[in-house]
């Protein structure tokens, strides 16, 4: 099963960064341009500047957002602004944010885990991934050999005897920062040789599950290939064998998942007249919501209450707000599928296969392309967007259940395109892991 190791992790140096809030940044692939801009603005030691570096006019081979990362890494360690840790250790790592009202903290362990290929199903997968990406995170590995950002992944405690093992060390912490990703993040170094055994050991038992990070992993296992070819072979111990991963319980009560909502655009008069009571009646329950049943808070708990008892989402059109829910002929016909049951039963799988597809007509390439689609996991903005003219109809999901998740992944099978939404992200800059 999964190998999963303390390491010595690079850290930001206290007398240089005493606010460790002011250098970290979001991963990669969730920071837009303008907030790019932000953080390079908040500090001049933020993580930004490796994590996503700016791209210039200028750049050259020689001289590229990689390599000027792969410089300043090197420079930052030398200045002592970043320091590797003398003992290798496990990092316990919480955070603790609000969302909706409530009070969460999320509590993970940031370990270095040995690269499996999906064929050896000791690290699931639960999505497809693209090649920019991957294209992009692997200059920046080329470049620096280290992971900034952490691969969030699942494991399974039914007996909670890591929970157990690990509560001492949640009720202290080494760092504690705060920035606009979560209200307070607490990082504790794990170093005891017994508890660190102990850790280890439990991980030895687990397959984990890839929340967020499929183009990370993959990235990392390419590159480990490249270096064994440039080395006619790899020791097992060699840091490329290993990945940065924050490792979190399945039933741990801090683990948001947000649902992804649809919003289409860009239908003709024919696919419109498919998405009324007529035609939804082929496959659906069709429940007209009218009033405050129909709107805002109270249209996404009657949603909820709905999802509890069959698949079900909401779909809102100029003719006005209907609760969809999956009848025994839609049953029969997402059957045939030909996927595993894991994939049948998800309310994103469903909506897609025939709601999208079958009604609509929209071909599996025009919505991994988003022809007509646009996503956003904000109730909010999501129900302005009809009004606003900004979509033709929408579509609001119900968030996916992180065994749901578990579970397709279980079953070898990818979950549609913009299928979760972890909330928070982690954070990158509290522990970088070096590949040497």
């Amino acid at each position: 099963m999964a190998d999963v190791r303390p390491f010595r992790g690079i850290r930001y140096a206290p007398t240089v960064v005493s606010d460790v809030g002011q250098v970290l940044c979001p991963p990669f692939d969730v920071i837009s341009p303008e907030a790019q801009e932000r953080y390079y603005a908040r500090h001049p030691y933020n993580m930004i500047r490796l994590e996503l570096g700016r791209e210039l006019p200028d750049d050259t081979v020689l001289n590229n957002r990689y390599t000027r990362a792969a410089r300043t890494f090197a420079e930052w360690r030398k200045e002592g602004v970043l320091r590797q840790d003398t003992v290798p250790s496990y990092y316990l790592y919480q955070q603790r944010f609000s969302y909706g009202g409530q009070s969460y903290t999320r509590t993970g362990l940031v370990a270095r885990v040995r690269l499996e290929p999906w064929s050896a199903r000791v690290v699931l997968p639960h999505e497809l991934t693209l090649s920019k990406p991957k294209d992009d995170r692997l200059q920046l590995m080329r470049a620096c050999a280290a992971n900034f950002s952490p691969i969030m992944a699942w494991y399974e405690d039914p007996q909670a005897r890591l929970r157990r093992l690990l509560q001492p060390y949640a009720e202290r912490a080494e760092v504690q920062a705060r920035d606009e990703l979560a209200d307070e993040h607490r990082l504790q170094p794990i170093t005891d040789p017994q508890q660190v055994a102990l850790i280890q050991d439990f991980f030895s038992q687990r397959q984990l599950f890839i929340a967020d990070g499929h183009h990370r992993y993959e990235t990392a296992l390419s590159y480990r290939e490249e270096i064994r070819e440039l080395h006619h072979g790899l020791d097992p111990e060699d840091g490329a064998n290993f990945v940065m991963m924050v490792l979190i319980d399945v039933d741990d009560p801090g683990l948001l998942v947000l649902p992804t909502h649809r919003l289409l655009a860009g239908l003709s008069a024919e696919q419109l007249q498919r998405l009324t009571p007529e035609h939804l009646g082929r496959y659906f329950q069709v429940e007209r919501l009218e009033g405050e049943a129909g709107r805002g808070a109270a249209l996404m708990v009657r949603l909820a209450e709905a999802g509890q008892t069959a698949p079900s989402f909401a779909l809102l059109t100029s003719e006005g707000s209907w609760l969809l829910r999956l009848t025994e002929a839609g049953q029969a016909r997402i059957a045939e599928s030909g996927r595993a049951p894991a994939w049948n039963a998800l309310d994103v799988a469903i909506a897609h296969q025939l709601l999208l597809e079958e009604l609509l007509g929209l071909s599996a390439e025009d919505v991994r392309a988003g022809r007509y689609l646009r996503y956003t996991h904000e109730t909010e903005e999501a129900l302005a967007a009809l009004p606003r003219g900004e979509a033709q109809a929408v579509l609001l999901l119900n968030p996916t259940p992180v065994r749901q998740i578990c579970e397709v992944a279980r079953a070898d099978e990818r979950m549609p395109q913009k299928s979760t939404y972890l909330y928070p992200k982690l954070a990158s800059g509290l522990v970088i892991h070096p590949l040497w």
